[in-house]
């Protein structure tokens, strides 16, 4: 049986992963040991591991690795907890293959951490680019130490191949968490209301907004401009937590201080997916800059304003309207984004990431891939004139 290993560090890639594990299960020559880290194990950011638990997935083991700092030495201190968590997992258990997604440092201290074992490393959403943040090198490193690339559009196959990356290991899967929508039935809005304690009536905005990594200093300033900008904004209004990034603190206390100065805000912690999904299938707009608003959202048919520099160079579809951060700019954009004529514009669009079939595509690489000499050595692929040569399904 071919073990996989499965890097987890946070809500957001536990529920991509969600419909590749349910698959793995299925799967008599496979199996997953999930290897839980980062936010999941913190309290502060709503102790997601548990998610994991109740959906009867096998924890293979724990590395903690999160500081309770947001400071750039905090971060870069995390990493290095992690190389070292990591070397210690990979010394008492080397899965067949590691299974890594996104562009994370938790990822990074994983992969870095696996390469003296010569484990070979599958990297999910690779090729994309959010130029405002940290995880744009971060994600083009954990390619170049990657042997399979599972990416989610054929733009983004095309520029992992542009790396030097041999086009038989790049396939394009599509986004898996698209797979998970397949059925999905969102929760009521009485349930949802008991779970979470948030009242969703009255169409709400949905804002999930991030630390612009690249920018963390301005982070107060560019906080300050959405928070005018949906002070104007004509609906309720639901908070969800940053990331664990550079200056995600200073985002916490300024949404929490607003929700306690306007009675239309609520702010959680933590949604899981079967929530942040439900929400989705709510909201009038989501607003912010989560790579839900560009990946999944199309899928809900749902209208993002997507603020700033950290999700640019990525691929979106015709329901994302692209803003500054300035308040003018995301309060023009919010207004738009809930008139109706909008809205009705986005019936029976095209999502660009994929067909939901992405976890039949990764599982079946993973199950029949030899893990040998080719898959291990690396070797540059320089394009020729004529086209990109052959690769993996999709």
């Amino acid at each position: 049986m071919r073990t996989i290993g499965v890097v987890t560090g946070a809500r957001a890639d536990y529920g991509i992963y969600r419909p590749i594990l349910r698959r793995i299960r299925e799967e008599r020559e496979l199996r997953a040991v999930v290897i839980v880290t980062g936010a999941h194990l913190s309290p502060e950011f709503g102790l997601t591991v548990r998610e994991i638990e109740a959906d009867g997935f096998g924890i293979g083991d724990r590395v903690e690795m999160l500081l309770s700092s947001d400071s750039p030495e905090g971060i870069a201190k995390s990493l290095g907890l992690g190389a070292i968590g990591f070397a210690q997992v990979f010394g008492r258990f080397r899965p067949d293959i590691l299974l890594v997604l996104g562009d994370r440092f938790e990822m990074l201290a994983a992969v870095g951490a696996a390469l003296p074992f010569k484990i070979p490393v599958a990297h999910i959403h690779g090729g994309e680019s959010t130029e405002g943040a940290i995880d744009e090198s971060i994600r083009h490193a954990v390619t170049k130490m990657s042997h399979l690339h599972f990416v989610s559009t054929e733009h983004y196959a095309r520029r992992v191949m542009q790396m030097g990356e041999e086009p038989w290991r790049v396939v394009v899967s599509g986004a898996p968490s698209l797979d998970g929508l397949r059925g999905f039935e969102p929760l009521s809005r009485e349930t949802f209301s008991a779970r979470y304690g948030v009242d969703v009536e009255g169409r709400p905005l949905l804002v999930t907004y991030h630390s612009v990594t690249l920018e963390y200093e301005e982070t107060e300033a560019q906080v300050r401009e959405l928070l005018a900008a949906l002070r104007e904004a004509p609906r309720p209004i639901i908070f969800t937590y940053p990331n664990a990034d550079t200056a995600s603190r200073v985002i916490i206390e300024a949404i929490k201080a607003f929700a306690r100065e306007d009675a239309r805000a609520q702010v959680v912690a933590s949604l899981g997916t079967e929530g942040y999904w439900s929400l989705m299938t709510y909201a009038a707009a989501m607003v912010g800059n989560s790579s839900s608003g560009l990946v999944e959202a199309a899928s809900f048919e749902l209208p993002v304003v997507n603020i700033g520099s950290r999700q640019r160079g990525r691929v979106f579809g015709e329901n994302v309207i692209n803003v500054e951060g300035r308040c003018a700019d995301i309060l023009a954009g919010i207004r738009r984004a809930i008139a109706p004529e909008f809205r009705a514009r986005l019936r029976g669009i095209r999502n660009p990431y994929g067909d939901g079939q992405a976890a039949e595509r990764i599982v079946s690489t993973l199950r029949n891939v030899a893990i040998d000499a080719k898959l291990l050595v690396k070797k540059f692929h320089a394009r020729d004139r004529e086209g990109e040569g052959e690769r993996g399904g999709g």
